[in-house]
């Protein structure tokens, strides 16, 4: 789906051009609930138990280990690489874990917050499955070519009010074999995170959250997109029966 499109048809979440709400009336949720609500997550250092949704068998079994060839390591790869066998680099997965878990971690708390997530990826052979995750977590995706300028200028293709994305995730960092996707540049200047997917022949310094791990078998993209659809829905549960919980105590104490 393109961007332009996708914007389009979120309406309700990225524009808002609607002049400021009256203040709340009498019975409604009190701010200093909200605020538990926010605040509450950020105490635990798992509040979404996100640990338990994989574990280091299932990133081997899926080939997440594998890197490229040793000609083709980039040089800021190289802390994240264990070794290398017939000329093949093979990434630590001990470090994956460890970068993943803290990458679905930060994806949780946008997703329990109302944030907008965005996958973006240029792989063909893989566009349909990220839409079908976008889909499914009731999130965004943009699989095709992209336009400079759709962050950096979004005011002025889209008009005053637009929203951007508050999270990007990449399935994979490169436009090509040799370059960045444009998006990972125009993100860091808007101060957007990012989430990405990092293989060793990739850049990881201006993705927020890099997960070292291969991004080209299809074991391993379709590891991490179950991941982020369990995380993303997981989080989104979780607001809604920490609301309904509140809204229970409000009731009982006459509020």
């Amino acid at each position: 789906m393109a961007l332009p499109r996708l914007l389009r048809a979120a309406a309700p979440r990225l524009y808002s051009t609607a002049p400021a709400p009256d203040p709340a009336p009498a019975g409604s949720r009190p701010r200093a609930d909200d605020d538990k609500l926010l605040t509450e997550p950020l105490n635990h250092p798992d509040f979404f138990s996100v640990k338990e949704l994989f574990t280091l068998k299932d990133l081997f079994d899926a080939r997440v280990h594998l890197g490229h060839k040793k000609g083709c390591r980039h040089r800021f790869m190289e802390p994240y690489i264990f070794g290398c066998r017939l000329d093949q680099d093979i990434i630590d997965l001990d470090q994956t874990m460890q970068h993943l878990q803290l990458a679905l971690n930060f994806t949780a708390h946008v997703a329990y917050r109302g944030g907008i997530i965005l996958f973006v990826s240029r792989r063909r052979q893989f566009c349909h499955l990220v839409e079908s995750t976008a889909r499914a977590c009731g999130e965004y995706a943009h699989t095709r070519y992209w336009q400079g300028g759709l962050l950096t200028n979004a005011n002025i293709q889209f008009g005053p009010g637009v929203r951007l994305p508050d999270l990007l995730i990449f399935l994979s960092t490169l436009n090509n074999v040799f370059e960045p996707h444009v998006a990972i540049r125009d993100a860091a200047k808007m101060n957007i995170p990012t989430v990405g997917v990092v293989d060793t022949n990739c850049n990881p310094c201006l993705i927020t959250y890099p997960i070292p791990g291969n991004d080209d078998s299809p074991a391993a993209v379709e590891l991490y997109c179950r991941l982020f659809r369990m995380t993303i829905i997981r989080a989104k549960d979780k607001r809604r029966q920490s609301e309904a919980v509140e809204e229970l105590q409000r009731k009982a104490q006459g509020k």
